[in-house]
């Protein structure tokens, strides 16, 4: 029988990727550090650009995937934090207002301002919010106020991110992990949780765009002055550059991929030498024999692509000149070799990969860009988990009421 730690001391989060469905179980240690204990990872089959397109696959997915990290961990999973992505994302600035009931600003005061910009975004019906997010406060019109509280004032205003995202695509998530017999804790915006993983402090307050580039979209998050600023998410990503090699190397996405991720490289004046590589071709056809340099002429135009879509999100939200750490990139497709270098050369920006850190335990196994995301949704869950807790939010409930799905209810479809 599986040993079951104390509940509250254990965090999952579940990235449920269009190319892997990724767990990682943490433990919460006395000192509140986040300790590694269990990784599990499967193909995922039923999604597409981040959206839930076949259940049931994604079901089995996300199966393989719990069973794996509870057998690395010894324990057994019930709830989850899970992440959200998809070109349904969007995101706008609100402002709030509020008199001070005192002379100073209380938490109560911090709650209501946000609260009254929360009510001021035009939210359709088909939408729900998914995070409303402080940018800057104001205290009787000062501004650049980061932590308000306890400041003396008549009148506190703040500007909040707003991030909002389609209900079916979030009911269709829910759909997936409750039917796998989990719970869902909360929903937090992907590139918002990759971020909490590969960003430090300074990055955050010089300005810097974090650049998540997974296998179906490409999640843009960029932070000034300490707080986010803009979000995006753009609907391309690491299958484009594979489904490129098949068709130019006229093979199979299986041996594109292993291709694209042994030999690729996302500029041709990187390439050196005059490697070779044999590419099997599908059917009966003798396999063909490509150059590194083959290879790279394929990726590139898609790499400068993707990249362009950045640098013209950035410059369209108004941050193009002004991001004085640059770029970070995290993500599986961001181990393509070169890519830093590609980013550099299209943004105009110094560019770096981030992996995950602040957590322990087993930190060698997550590592890797590829597990922003996962660590990301620990290390966001560690940081709200009392808010959460103090709002009565655990164990499904702010989604299972929101959105009016409750697992007994999904098991019956």
């Amino acid at each position: 029988m599986i040993a079951v730690p104390k509940r509250d001391q254990i965090l999952v989060g579940l990235d449920i990727g269009t190319t892997k469905i990724c767990a990682i179980v943490a433990e919460i240690t006395d000192g509140g550090m986040l300790n590694i204990i269990g990784v599990g990872a499967s193909p995922s089959r039923g999604l597409r650009k981040g959206v839930v397109v076949d259940i049931e696959s994604t079901v089995e997915s996300i199966k393989k995937a719990v069973e794996e990290a509870e057998l690395m961990a010894a324990v057994q999973i019930n709830s989850v934090y899970t992440g959200i992505a998809g070109s349904h994302i969007s995101a706008e600035n609100c402002k709030g207002v509020v008199a001070l009931k005192k002379a100073e600003v209380t938490r109560e005061d911090i709650h209501r301002a946000i609260e009254s910009a929360r009510t001021l975004a035009v939210i359709p019906h088909e939408r729900r919010i998914l995070h409303v997010l402080p940018r800057e406060y104001m205290v009787d019109g000062q501004e650049g106020v980061r932590e308000p509280l306890g400041l003396s004032g008549n009148r506190l205003e703040v500007n909040v991110h707003v991030i909002t995202g389609a209900v079916t695509s979030a009911q269709n998530i829910i759909k997936s992990v409750n039917r796998a017999g989990l719970d869902v804790v909360d929903i937090i915006l992907q590139p918002l949780a990759s971020s909490e993983a590969v960003l430090s402090q300074e990055e955050r307050d010089l300005g810097v765009a974090m650049v998540d580039l997974g296998g179906g979209t490409t999640d843009l998050a960029i932070f000034l002055d300490g707080s986010i600023r803009h979000s995006a998410v753009l609907p391309i990503g690491g299958q484009n550059l594979t489904k490129d090699l098949a068709i130019g190397l006229l093979t199979s996405q299986t041996e594109a991929e292993k291709i694209k991720m042994q030999y690729g490289i996302a500029r041709t004046d990187l390439v050196t030498g005059h490697e070779t590589v044999e590419v099997p071709s599908v059917g009966d056809r003798p396999a063909r024999t490509f150059s590194r340099r083959d290879i790279a002429e394929i990726l590139e135009p898609r790499v400068e692509e993707m990249f362009e879509l950045v640098r013209r999100e950035i410059a369209r939200a108004g941050y193009e000149g002004i991001l004085g750490a640059g770029v970070v990139l995290t993500g599986g497709t961001s181990l393509l070799e070169g890519m830093p270098d590609a980013a550099e050369k299209v943004l105009n920006l110094p560019a770096r990969r981030g992996t995950p850190s602040g957590v322990g335990g087993l930190r060698d196994i997550v590592s890797n860009p590829g597990h922003a995301t996962g660590v990301g949704l620990l290390l966001h869950a560690r940081k709200h988990a009392d808010e959460l807790e103090t709002a009565g939010l655990r164990n499904g409930g702010p989604w299972a009421k929101m959105f009016g799905w409750t697992k007994r209810v999904l098991e019956v479809f």
